[in-house]
């Protein structure tokens, strides 16, 4: 049995001698028999816990940022009247520092028979799955003087997504390609194999696009214009390994790199290519077969990321490269979402890079950290000659590294993490443009 604070307050004000003299509360109630009896009656007549019912409803997924409502119903199937105090328990990461309180914890009164829905708003902080734990019940009496307690589980799950923070450069992007696919009046000059139409020669074009036949046929110089390629193999390939925790601002790496995966699956897909996702470290973390087109794949990659978190071990650069080459048909195009640091390139990514680019076009993406250009900017003081001497050799690393790997024919994009996405969005353009793809 609980005693409440009212309790407490009658027992103060009515037998402030006895609550002195009584070593506990139960020498207290013994010498005091109305108080007693009160209590004790106030407890039998508070509804019982145990035999109530919960069932749940609501959002089974949010976005990382957004909010998700689960309601919960509580059903009152004993003959008493239920006044309760109700926490619907969640992991701390379901909402933001501070606000638990205000979201989980709920003052409700059931009638006999009759049931009542709650709403428990989540904000999470985290991806991954955020489980329900659980149901706390007090249910006191009429007068407020005791209260019975009870535990319920409930199971529940939210899984929370990606943010997708990129999305917003899609469109433009989507315009892009619409260009590029001959739906738009500007016309291509790429090198695509699907043959387009034809047009009046430009000074600047390739003359080995000028149809020498259709140019007989009339007075000027025709070319061919082609359109980019469709129904092409990308598969992305995310570093999980111990450089993908580490912090750029207040972003991890592996987070912006999935916001760059979000953003050119979304654009490949609308471009009729069939896209694949394999996050890797010293094994396979998730996998996306991209065998199908359409809608769905992005979906599936957004749920197969929810819960992908990064492991602190050393990457194994071959056993990446293995299961790449065996998940990618021949003539693929491999983004790489990795580190440019000189010694996980060189000493791992380098001596495995040729078994990928004979038989594919790889792209490496790479995080790179604003801060180390500010430093190289920073003067005035003697910390900031030190800061911009570390912050040049940083670049000049990153540079050297990135030469290394466009000379094994990479192709190489390295931004900060709000530019990674469009870069790379820009990049698999650039190359669908130039027949690559």
């Amino acid at each position: 049995m609980a005693l409440t604070g009212r309790t407490a307050l009658l027992a103060a004000l009515g037998s402030l001698p006895v609550g002195i003299l009584a070593p506990s509360w139960t020498g207290m109630l013994a010498v005091n028999a109305p108080l007693s009896l009160a209590i004790l009656c106030d407890y039998a007549l508070a509804a019982p816990v145990r035999p109530l019912r919960f069932t749940r409803s609501g959002d089974t997924s949010v976005r990382l940022g957004d909010a998700a409502e689960v309601q919960l119903t509580v059903t009152n199937t004993s003959r008493r009247h239920l006044r309760a105090q109700l926490r619907d328990a969640w992991p701390p990461s379901s909402w933001p520092t501070g606000s638990e309180h205000a979201s989980s914890r709920h003052t409700l009164t059931v009638p006999p028979g009759e049931q009542r829905r709650l709403t428990t708003v989540l904000r999470p902080t985290r991806r991954g799955d955020r489980q329900a734990e659980r149901i706390t019940v007090r249910s006191y009496g009429p007068l407020g003087l005791a209260a019975r307690q009870g535990h319920h589980r409930v199971p529940w799950t939210v899984r929370v997504l990606p943010p997708f923070t990129s999305r917003k450069h899609l469109p433009s992007r989507l315009a892009r390609l619409r260009e590029l696919d001959g739906r738009t009046s500007v016309l291509t000059r790429g090198e695509g194999t699907e043959f387009d139409s034809l047009r009046a020669y430009v000074p600047g074009d390739d003359t080995r696009s000028i149809d020498w036949r259709a140019t007989a046929r009339q007075s000027a110089v025709a070319v061919r214009t082609w359109r980019p390629e469709r129904d092409r193999h990308i598969l992305i390939v995310l570093d999980t390994g111990r450089t993908s925790a580490g912090r750029v601002g207040d972003v991890p790496r592996l987070d912006a790199a999935m916001d760059a995966t979000l953003l050119l699956t979304a654009l490949a897909t609308r471009a009729g290519d069939r896209v694949g996702l394999l996050a890797y470290d010293r094994r396979v973390r998730a996998r996306v077969q991209g065998r199908t087109t359409g809608g769905d794949v992005l979906a599936k990659v957004v749920n197969t990321l929810a819960s992908l978190e990064p492991e602190l071990v050393e990457t194994d650069a071959r056993g990446l490269s293995t299961t790449a080459l065996s998940d990618a048909p021949r003539g693929s195009l491999i983004v790489l979402l990795t580190s440019l640091e000189a010694a996980p390139v060189e000493e791992g990514l380098l001596p495995v890079l040729p078994q990928l680019t004979q038989r594919h076009t790889v792209l490496l993406a790479a995080v790179s950290d604003p801060r180390i250009e500010e430093m190289a900017k920073s003067r005035g003081t003697v910390d900031a000659v030190y800061d911009a001497a570390a912050g040049a050799q940083a670049q000049a690393e990153r540079r050297s590294t990135a030469e290394k790997l466009q000379r094994h024919g990479v192709v190489v994009v390295d931004a900060p993490p709000d530019n990674l996405a469009p870069a790379l969005s820009d990049t698999y353009l650039a190359l669908k443009a130039a027949g690559r793809l």
